[in-house]
């Protein structure tokens, strides 16, 4: 983060002077739409007989309704503050080069800018020594020449003088062309960089907002309640996860992780326990993209930052194909990634308020997988 701010900023200063396979913490189920939240049980004062077991245990059924509601209103909410995230990531991606080309171009204006002043003396010397000669026609001066042969050496000279000018005043007008050429892209990044910037606040105001409101939900909750909140994340992940291994898919896995993948995975596997950050990249914080990106980093192989870029870009495989190393890629708008590590686990980094941790990989619904070294 501070790097690129650093980057953006040293780009305006130069513009402006030239012009395992389940584990609490993972909330990133299949996003629905929130339930309308059970009343809470009412009690009754005419109960038939033999009815109180059954009363306490539909309390308890009200009870997991109620807070199975506010699950998928949070994994909602946090669904779609991840699907933000991304494209946060991806504003700044694209401002960050978009800075780096502005700073070349100004270099690129600023060396152009010599070369004309270099240009403009040259030329003023070649007026000046004209002006010496008093523009008179060469068969005047052969006629007034006392040394016919003397005047020829000079004509050669006069002559090869005058292709020099020539030659010069040609580098002249497309030295100025360039120039005029650098500073409309420096212009049109200047505005894409400033939409950037847009983009990026748009998000980051969506992502506040989202985790607002899923931290005011959460904070209503008792202690008990958050307990069995975190019990009902945690079998719903677990639902799905055994779903995926029960389609027998485990037993087609058995790729063998390449060197870089087996580097890439021991990044990311180091990282366990940091906390979730929206839009870090470590060291001491990921979010999803940000751990996958760093890791293949770490392991020889940059790959995109963002989850949509990583889906679009690396070669997609089939899951029975799958090794350590490859990313997953879930939900249909390819929000949430996370790095396969065999046994049919992924580490990834959840969501906020959550660390890197050790999940199922079917614990949510996957879009697909795509392979970095491929």
């Amino acid at each position: 983060m501070s790097k690129r701010s650093t980057t953006t900023m040293a780009a305006v200063a130069v513009v402006c002077a030239v012009t395992l396979l389940t584990a609490p913490g993972v909330a990133h189920a299949a996003p629905a739409p929130p339930d309308t939240p059970s009343s809470s049980p009412s009690g009754s004062s005419g109960t038939s007989e033999g009815s109180g077991d059954s009363g306490d245990s539909g309390a308890a059924d009200g009870k997991d309704s109620g807070l199975e509601s506010v699950r998928k209103k949070l994994d909602t909410l946090y669904h779609d503050a991840a699907l933000a995230t991304e494209e946060y990531n991806a504003a700044e991606e694209k401002a960050d080069k978009q800075s780096v080309e502005i700073v070349k171009l100004a270099q690129k204006i600023a060396a152009g800018q010599r070369r004309l002043d270099q240009l403009k003396n040259h030329a003023g010397a070649a007026a000046r020594e004209q002006y010496r000669t008093g523009g008179v026609p060469r068969a005047a001066q052969f006629m007034l020449s006392g040394d016919p042969q003397q005047f020829l050496d000079n004509a050669g000279r006069v002559y090869q003088g005058q292709q020099a000018t020539k030659n010069l005043m040609k580098e002249l007008t497309g030295t100025q062309k360039d120039l005029a050429g650098y500073a409309k892209d420096a212009s049109a990044k200047w505005k894409k960089l400033e939409e950037g910037r847009k983009e990026k606040a748009s998000a980051k105001k969506r992502i506040e907002k989202q985790i607002k409101a899923a931290q005011k939900i959460e904070s209503k909750l008792e202690k008990e309640e958050r307990e069995r909140l975190r019990k009902l994340e945690e079998q719903a992940e677990q639902k799905a996860q055994t779903a995926w291994l029960s389609s027998g898919v485990l037993k087609e896995i058995n790729g063998r992780a390449t060197k870089a993948g087996k580097a890439a995975v021991k990044f990311a596997t180091s990282q366990i326990g940091k906390p979730y950050v929206w839009g870090a990249e470590g060291p001491r914080s990921y979010d999803c993209s940000g751990l996958t990106s760093q890791a293949w980093a770490a392991a020889g192989r940059p790959i995109p930052r963002t989850s949509q870029e990583q889906w679009k870009q690396l070669e997609r495989i089939d899951i029975k194909d799958m090794r350590p190393g490859d990313l997953i890629i879930y939900h249909d708008d390819a929000s949430h990634v996370g790095m396969y590590i065999g046994d049919g686990a992924i580490v990834h980094a959840p969501r906020p308020g959550r660390t890197v941790t050790i999940a199922g990989a079917g614990s949510m619904v996957i879009l697909g997988v795509v392979r970095p070294d491929a």
